[in-house]
C-alpha cells in the first residue's frame, strides 16, 4: 500500500499516515516538507514504513513508539482488516508484538503517527551535541536536525546498495545504574546514556570497538571499519560466517564487560 497524507490537525498534534510500502526516509522528508516535524531524528533509516513498527525503530533519542498513533493490518488467519493501537503492538526496545504472537500472522498496510505540537527538539545524543558545538547553533530547527542526522549516518554507516549489511547488528544493552557504575569503574570512557526510567543504555559499538573488533573479519563477514555495530558482507559471506563472527564478538564483550549483547535483526 502506498500514499502519504495528513489525517488530522489537532491543537496538540498532527496525525499523519503512510502506506506500508512507502520508503521510511521519504516519509520523514515528506512530513518535514509539509511543516509537520517530529520524525527528523529517524532520518535515513533504511526500509519501509510497514517494517518500522515491527522493529520499533529508533535513533538519536527518538523511538517510533513515542510518535505512534495506530496502524491497519490484515489478519492473515481470518483475512479481516484490523486497527491496532500502541497497547496491542506492545512496543519495547527494538521489539513489538509482530516479532512474537503476531509474527507471520499480520500484514501491516498503513501506519499513523502522532507528531506532538508544539514541536520540541530531541538533542541529547552525543553526535548531535557535537554538531551543535561545531556549528555554534544551539537551537536548531527540525530541518537542521534532519540534515545533521543524515550527515552523521552517511559518514559512519555503509550504504546497503554498495556494501551488503543489515544495519546495526546488536542492540545497545540496558543496565541498572549499579551495573553501569561498576563498568565505569573499570572503563571510565564507556559511552552511556541515562534513560527516563532510571536505567542506563550502554553503547554497544563502543564496547565492540574496545574489544578490538572494528575492521576485523571472519571469512567474508566483517565488522565495518567506521562503525563497530555494523556487520558487513565483504564479498560472498555465508550465513555461518556472519553467525561465527557475531558469537565471537558476543563472547569478547561478555568476557570484558560481563554484558551479553543481543542481535537486533531477526535471524532465520
Amino acid at each position: 500500500v502506498r500514499g502519504m497524507r495528513l489525517v488530522e490537525e489537532r491543537a496538540d498534534a498532527w496525525i499523519v499516515e503512510a502506506g506500508a510500502g512507502e520508503s521510511w526516509h521519504d516519509f520523514v522528508a515528506f512530513t518535514l516538507a509539509n511543516g509537520w516535524p517530529g520524525l527528523e531524528n529517524l532520518a535515513l533509516i533504511p526500509g519501509t514504513v510497514g517494517a518500522a513498527p515491527v522493529q520499533n525503530i529508533g535513533a538519536y533519542g527518538v523511538e517510533l513508539k513515542e510518535r505512534f498513533e495506530s496502524l491497519d493490518a490484515v489478519d492473515l488467519v481470518t483475512g479481516r482488516s484490523v486497527t491496532l493501537g500502541p497497547e496491542i503492538c506492545a512496543f519495547a526496545y527494538r521489539d513489538s508484538v509482530f516479532k512474537h504472537s503476531l509474527a507471520g500472522r499480520s500484514l501491516i498496510t498503513r501506519v499513523r503517527f502522532r507528531l506532538p505540537r508544539p514541536w520540541q527538539p530531541v538533542l541529547g545524543y552525543l553526535e548531535l551535541q557535537k554538531k551543535m558545538s561545531e556549528t555554534g547553533i544551539d537551537s536548531p530547527d527540525a530541518r537542521r536536525i534532519f540534515d545533521w542526522v543524515v550527515a552523521i549516518r552517511r559518514a559512519k554507516l555503509p550504504d546497503p546498495a554498495r556494501i551488503g549489511n543489515a544495519g546495526s547488528f546488536f542492540k545497545n544493552p540496558v543496565v541498572t545504574p549499579e551495573q553501569c557504575r561498576d563498568i565505569i569503574g573499570r572503563d571510565p570512557e564507556i559511552v552511556h546514556y541515562p534513560m527516563p526510567d532510571g536505567s542506563v543504555k550502554l553503547a554497544a559499538a563502543w564496547m565492540i570497538d574496545a574489544c578490538g573488533w572494528k575492521g576485523k573479519s571472519v571469512g567474508q563477514a566483517g565488522v565495518y571499519e567506521r562503525q563497530a555495530l555494523v556487520l558487513v558482507n565483504r564479498g560472498a559471506a555465508i550465513g555461518s560466517e556472519v553467525m561465527t563472527l557475531s558469537r565471537a564478538i558476543q563472547e569478547s564483550v561478555y568476557g570484558r564487560f560481563g554484558i551479553r549483547l543481543e542481535h537486533e535483526p531477526v535471524v532465520v
